[in-house]
């Protein structure tokens, strides 16, 4: 299945923010469309509240959206055991013409990488018969890379303990050349094979397939020798047996791998300083994928729809490297740029969710019940129960329609969604300031805005020093001009605002002197975007 349309709100999600996302997901399924709802960070306590209300999963988090090494590597990888032989090595790299594989255990665990390199550098070494004593070849091995028949043996894990001869000599000499214990390569001569027996040798390969006489396996067999049928002759199995070496004996250990979640500009960067053909990618320890160096390219990008904003700075980390395919949103125009034209709803109304719910209306498509009680908190969230300026007749119109779906009185629904939502007790300054944030671009500066809905914004104030210390710190930490809290308090109707940073006379200049205690008292102001922004943005341009 091909990659799925992720449909996001803003960062620091609002109730529209993450109704709309899940409601619009809802439309574009319905259209036959492969989506999936989305949010770019940690659900409030009045969307919580919504969800858990109508029975709706809260969607996926996704912190950012850059590509990964998960969406460039290979998941259909050719591996090879520590134990199997160089032949089966050499087969490997001939027949699916790779530079290097993946070493791995049975259970998928990542030990090892083994190049052609490797395996060149094994072969260049080799002078003649290989002392196999020290490099853990079993009989099994062996019979392997001979592709032989046992024809009279024991266990063919055991290893091998003896060295490798070709018993080219005379029945005479053999017994001055071959100790006990040795593996000895001979052709079709009884005498020299039972000579070799008696000497006490630990394995007898007959070459070119020839049968082994009747006396010859009967003494095999009272001595405990294993004897080994090769179809080969006796040079060729000379050279198979050097390939009976377990691959763990020249493979790489340290290996430069990847974890699936790292980013590809990190990996890149990794690649370039390193210069291996093939990297590893593994989750805790397991081996899932593998990346070429040779096919490094740049990988498909996710797409995305964006709802309740279109500004980068509000967006999801990585939108950069996205490609935005939708935007649905009620705010100002904030500058993004796409690579292509796009498909844009964008009306000046209170909610995003006004206009995803007459969306489905317009393609026919039915509001589920759980659907539109989404839809109407996020218009009553954003409206701030229509008691914001930017609530319109459109939104009233909506959210009636959504409510008759529903069976909710909008009042009542209302004020319990907006009672949830303005519970503080277990949240910290820190997570005050940082609920509600919006970036801002204001002339100059850099400003954040926080905004928290409250029935008791006095309560709030209390908290007033943490509250600017908070602020102190997040202008801090990002690296922001000013930061500023707006406390609404949804029954009198008015903001209460404080702010750390500078200009120090630029919240003077937009909304006039402020009280002794260092706050502003705003009647009337209860939306961010159309009673705090613009005069901001008016007293930046008078400067």
């Amino acid at each position: 299945m091909s990659k799925p349309i992720y449909i996001i709100g803003h960062r620091n999600p609002d109730t529209d923010s993450i109704c709309s996302a899940v409601a619009y997901a809802n439309l574009k399924t319905a259209l036959g469309e492969h989506v999936v709802p989305a949010r770019a960070g940690k659900i409030n306590a009045e969307t919580k509240y919504v969800l858990e209300l109508f029975g709706v999963q809260p969607p996926q988090l996704i912190l950012d959206i850059y590509p990964r090494a998960k969406d460039v590597m290979h998941e259909n990888i050719i591996t090879i055991h520590p134990w199997n032989t160089l032949r089966k090595l050499g087969q490997l790299i001939q027949s699916h013409k790779l530079k290097s594989i993946p070493v791995v255990e049975n259970d998928g665990k990542l030990v090892g990488i083994v190049t052609v390199s490797d395996l060149a550098e094994r072969y260049v070494s080799e002078l003649g018969m290989q002392d196999l004593r020290e490099t853990g070849v079993n009989y099994a091995g062996i019979l392997r890379c001979l592709n032989g028949t046992l024809v009279c043996g024991g266990e063919l894990s055991r290893i091998i303990e003896g060295r490798v001869k070709i018993a080219a000599s005379r029945t005479q000499t053999m017994a001055k050349v071959i100790n006990s214990g040795d593996i000895v390569l001979v052709g079709n001569r009884t005498k020299v094979q039972l000579a070799c027996i008696e000497v006490g040798v630990s394995c007898l390969i007959v070459t070119g397939d020839f049968e082994v006489a009747p006396e010859v396996e009967t003494a095999a067999q009272a001595a405990g020798t294993y004897i080994i049928r090769a179809p080969q002759d006796t040079y060729t199995c000379a050279r198979l047996i050097n390939q009976s070496i377990p691959v763990r004996n020249i493979m790489k250990t340290n290996v430069a791998s990847f974890k699936p979640e790292d980013m590809v500009s990190d990996i890149k960067n990794s690649i370039i300083r390193t210069g291996y053909r093939n990297y590893p990618v593994a989750q805790a320890g397991n081996l899932v994928g593998l990346i070429d160096r040779d096919r490094l390219i740049v990988p498909e990008r996710d797409q995305v729809i964006l709802v309740d904003h279109n500004e980068r700075s509000q967006a999801v980390d990585g939108i950069e490297e996205a490609k935005i395919v939708e935007i649905i949103d009620h705010h100002r125009l904030g500058g993004l740029e796409t690579s292509e034209p796009i498909f844009i709803r964008h009306e000046p109304v209170g909610s995003t969710a006004t206009i995803v719910a007459n969306m489905h209306w317009q393609r026919n498509v039915p509001i589920p019940k759980s659907i539109a009680g989404l839809l109407l908190a996020a218009i009553i969230s954003d409206t701030v129960l229509f008691k914001s300026p930017t609530a319109t007749k459109k939104d009233c119109d909506t959210a009636n329609k959504l409510a008759q779906i529903v069976g909710l009185t909008i009042q009542d629904f209302g004020m319990a969604m907006l009672k949830a939502g303005s519970v503080i007790d277990k949240l910290t300054p820190a997570d005050i300031v940082a609920a509600d944030l919006k970036e801002f671009q204001i002339g100059e500066y850099y400003v954040a805005i926080s905004q928290l809905s409250v029935m008791d914004p006095e309560g709030v104030l209390q908290q007033q020093s943490q509250l600017e210390a908070a602020l102190q710190a997040i202008c801090n930490k990002e690296q922001y001009n000013m930061a500023i809290l707006l406390i609404t308090g949804i029954v009198d109707e008015a903001t209460y605002l404080l702010y750390y940073g500078q200009p120090a006379g630029l919240i003077a200049a937009a909304f006039g002197e402020g009280r002794p205690d260092g706050t502003w008292y705003l009647p009337g102001v209860m939306s961010r975007k159309k009673q705090v922004v613009p005069p901001l943005i008016d007293a930046v341009r008078r400067s």
